[in-house]
């Protein structure tokens, strides 16, 4: 597979006007599609990013009213990273934190790089990662009428963390079938578990990298609100995604086949570990249907749910979400 890192990462919220606050007025993000769950469309899905949404920025949110609060476990995608430019605009996110009571560790280095652990909306556990050291794939473009400054404000996905029983099946996927290398190691920060692995692709960097956490002592996650459902990773093109199928259907793992979710075209399929892994297209983009500066603000859906519009927004409670 020709992987170029990753491409989004989709949680799961209860409250997606909270969620919208928290990610547009506290982090800084974008609101770049106000759509639903084309596998549920009585539900939002809320597309997070920089100023258009660039592949490798997106942080998206199904939500589910009264959802359960998520259970950490094994199996799944526990830690999610964001980029910021340097070590500096780490001072100001300490500042900000601080300011807002947005619980966090202070800065620490992980991985061979600063970073600041936080808790998101729904104790939703993330990193912010300084881009000082980053030599591999670039970063997005922060929104220039967000409410940060910048020079601090976030500019895509870092790393991103899964934890399983056994990391082996997980590494093998990784390596043998998705073209990851593995670069390095630290210490977990629990005592008696093994080494979380660190691995890269592509052009490597902390847009590409994923941390393999092998744990003895958790039982298998229960996914609800402020957890991770799926992590998604970049190809170019809908012809480098049907080689990937050939690939998967060739290792023999249940999948998707190919989906197409209209602002890019999928694969699913889950690691012997139980992750849900995407593959997904760079493109057509969140620009197909909205005119950039108007991104987010109204209820989007791809042309297959726009005969049932009327129905779609019935169901659902408005959320405002146009900038003035």
């Amino acid at each position: 597979m020709k992987i170029k890192g990753i491409h989004h990462i989709s949680a799961m919220t209860a409250k997606a006007k909270e969620n919208y606050e928290f990610y547009t007025k506290v982090l800084g993000l974008r609101l770049i599609k106000k759509t639903v769950n084309q596998d549920d469309p009585s539900v939002y899905h809320l597309f997070y990013g920089d100023e258009i949404g660039n592949p490798g920025t997106e942080l998206t949110f199904f939500e589910i009213p009264n959802l359960a609060a998520n259970q950490e476990g094994i199996s799944s995608i526990s830690a999610t990273s964001l980029r910021v430019p340097n070590d500096k605009a780490l001072e100001y996110w300490i500042n900000r934190f601080d300011e807002l009571g947005v619980s966090n560790s202070g800065i620490v280095e992980r991985a061979n790089r600063l970073t600041i652990e936080f808790s998101g909306l729904e104790s939703q556990r993330f990193f912010l990662v300084s881009d000082e050291k980053n030599n591999g794939v670039a970063s997005g473009v922060p929104w220039e009428k967000g409410p940060i400054p910048l020079d601090f404000a976030i500019t895509g996905l870092g790393p991103v963390q899964l934890t399983v029983r056994r990391k082996e099946s997980t590494m093998r996927v990784l390596t043998e079938m998705m073209g990851y290398r593995l670069i390095g190691e630290y210490a977990s920060p629990i005592n008696g578990q093994p080494n979380i692995q660190v691995l890269e692709t592509g052009e490597g960097g902390t847009g590409t990298e994923i941390h393999v956490e092998e744990r003895t002592d958790l039982n298998v996650q229960r996914l609800g609100r402020g957890g991770v459902h799926h992590v998604a990773f970049r190809v170019d093109s809908e012809e480098e995604l049907y080689e990937c199928i050939e690939t998967v259907n060739d290792e023999r793992y249940q999948n998707s086949g190919f989906v197409d979710r209209f602002y890019f075209q999928s694969l699913y399929f889950r690691e012997p570990n139980g992750i849900l892994f995407e593959i997904a297209t760079d493109g057509p983009g969140f620009a197909t249907d909205e005119e950039v500066e108007h991104l987010g603000e109204s209820l989007a859906l791809p042309p297959f749910l726009e005969p049932q519009r009327a129905e779609i927004e019935r169901k659902l409670k408005p959320l405002y979400t146009t900038v003035n």
